[in-house]
């Protein structure tokens, strides 16, 4: 790839080209998800009164929905686009367990790489929703790391699904739920780096400094602060773009990624390598529900990079991919269709 084609911030008609075949060309892939899974269960109703017993509102209740969660929501975004998805896991030996594994063969993903273990719960996090806003969540969940035995266990499942395909990627999705325990992140990327698979991350807080010379990095904002102890005034828009610039300049001294892509909420999302330092702001939408938008953000990153398109598009593509999500009430997939048309009206630039 020349410098000077590919790294280019402007919008031109052959990056559109290039970017509508990769979205393509994900029906080609095949991917290894691995991460904390859970049910995103919801309580749909309407608020029309508050509680003569407290000072709370009274939900009226009239569906309930469960949907696959966490690292399976990735996994979601992944298929939805047309991957092979290959997921793994670990749930408990449930009824919540036992549900996410139905809806997992329901959307026909393979689940060999999922351990059920008999004293841990399936994470479940469950929205109390009225007219599409939030009134609360209830999370049930065991997110201690697994023990020695449970990980030598999740690696040798890891290894045998390895040995059934050539993986084009492996997305590590890491709530901090525990099934990534540091074990477990050092046997994957062993298991990577032996069979020269690029691995994607997208890192929560506890072992922020365990993913070392991945492909692709993807914290968001409050994970890049908290990872790394970077501080700043709030409404000092100055100060924090200096800690950030200095905080990505950290990561990718002592983590050496190839690629750090930042998301930045409202203030869209940057991009880092060792060739280019870009941000790219977010897309006028109207939110309704940010549950979810960055597993949206990491599958399609890492469906593009997987490809060998270049980390700026990559960018572009999964910001706007992020947004979509966004516009829609609840953890839903990217729909593949809106995100071509959205890329097909992204403007020309010289």
């Amino acid at each position: 790839m020349s410098t000077e084609q590919h790294w280019h911030t402007a919008w031109s008609p052959e990056d559109c080209e290039r970017v509508l075949t990769a979205l393509e060309g994900a029906k080609n892939l095949r991917i290894l998800v691995v991460g904390d899974l859970m049910v995103d269960a919801y309580l749909l109703g309407r608020v029309e009164r508050i509680s003569p017993e407290a000072p709370v509102p009274i939900l009226r209740a009239h569906q309930r929905e469960r949907r696959a969660g966490g690292a399976a929501n990735v996994a979601r975004n992944l298929k939805a686009m047309g991957v092979e998805v290959t997921v793994a896991g670990i749930i408990g030996k449930d009824q919540d367990g036992e549900d996410l594994m139905m809806e997992l063969a329901r959307l026909e993903m393979d689940t060999r790489g999922i351990l059920p273990l008999e004293h841990r719960r399936t994470t479940v996090k469950t929205r109390v929703m009225s007219g599409g806003q939030h009134l609360l969540r209830v999370d049930e969940e065991d997110d201690m790391d697994l023990d020695s035995d449970a990980s030598q266990h999740f690696l040798e499942k890891l290894s045998a699904v390895l040995k059934t395909a050539d993986f084009d990627a492996i997305l590590i999705e890491d709530y901090d739920k525990g099934a990534l325990s540091p074990t477990v992140i050092e046997g994957l990327l062993g298991m990577a780096r032996e069979r020269q698979i690029p691995v994607t991350v997208d890192p929560k807080f506890r072992h922020f400094d365990l993913y070392k010379g991945v492909a692709l990095f993807k914290p968001n904002l409050k994970e890049l602060k908290d990872g790394l102890g970077l501080l700043w005034e709030n409404g000092d828009a100055d100060a924090m773009q200096k800690a950030l610039t200095e905080g990505l300049d950290r990561l990718q001294s002592n983590w050496q990624p190839e690629t750090i892509l930042l998301t930045l909420s409202e203030l869209g999302v940057r991009v880092r390598t060792a060739m280019a330092d870009v941000q790219q702001p977010a897309h006028p939408r109207e939110i309704l529900d940010v549950s979810g938008a960055g597993d949206t953000v990491i599958a399609v990153a890492t469906a593009l990079l997987a490809q060998g398109l270049d980390p700026v598009s990559m960018a572009q593509v999964a910001n706007l991919a992020g947004g979509l999500v966004c516009e829609k009430p609840g953890v839903v997939p990217i729909d593949p269709d809106a995100l071509m048309a959205e890329v097909r009206r992204l403007p020309i630039q010289a």
